[in-house]
């Protein structure tokens, strides 16, 4: 499968903090999924529709784009990894997902996170007791963004939200496109043990 092109502002979807999303805009069941702070791995196991699985797409170098670079207040032109995956259930998308990690973050207890292959991101962030979360932005992305890749996409518009997390000092950035194949909007948010992490509008980065 051929990589991503390079990051660039046109790629760059407009995200909004979420409290400029009125109830017209974002309808009350959306809301519940995408403003929820759990693990959305967690959440998506708790659903039993299914398998969960991840599939990686692509894991590489690049310059992150313009409002991620704001975000994680790294340099322009310092390159992160960046690691792009579907969140699947019985193999059916159901969430496309963005991790970017700046070099500074990959050290120390966080190293490994260079080598998840298919393993899910969430699932490891959110055993750390200290984590704390950033206030979600969102957007309305079509479904034939160049944020996806193009085999990503889809005929219908798609929610996106996003979010940093600080592990130790140590900051990364997470975003989630939830895809056609995510249907249960409806369905009230399923119970689940996992560990949830600390929402602080201190880690929530510059403006854009």
């Amino acid at each position: 499968m051929p990589a991503n092109p390079p990051a660039s502002g046109d790629r760059d979807p407009r995200w909004r903090p979420e409290q400029q999303f009125t109830a017209l805009e974002l309808p009350a069941a959306c809301r519940r999924w995408l403003l929820d702070n759990d693990s959305l791995t967690a959440r998506l196991i708790a659903l039993d529709a299914g398998e969960f699985s991840v599939r990686r797409l692509y894991q590489g170098w690049q310059v992150p784009l313009p409002s991620e670079q704001t975000l994680l207040q790294v340099p322009p032109r310092q390159r992160a990894l960046i690691r792009e995956v579907l969140l699947r259930l019985n193999e059916r998308a159901v969430v496309f997902a963005r991790s970017v990690f700046p070099i500074s973050s990959l050290s120390g207890e966080l190293a490994h996170l260079r080598k998840l292959q298919n393993r899910s991101l969430g699932a490891i962030l959110f055993r750390f007791p200290g984590m704390q979360r950033s206030p979600f932005e969102l957007a309305r992305i079509t479904g034939d963004s160049a944020y996806m890749a193009p085999w990503i996409h889809q005929q219908e518009d798609a929610w996106a939200r996003r979010s940093c997390f600080d592990i130790g000092g140590k900051r990364l950035l997470v975003s989630e496109v939830f895809l056609q194949g995510f249907t249960p909007w409806d369905a009230a948010l399923p119970l689940h043990r996992s560990q949830r992490g600390k929402v602080s509008a201190a880690i929530g980065g510059g403006k854009q």
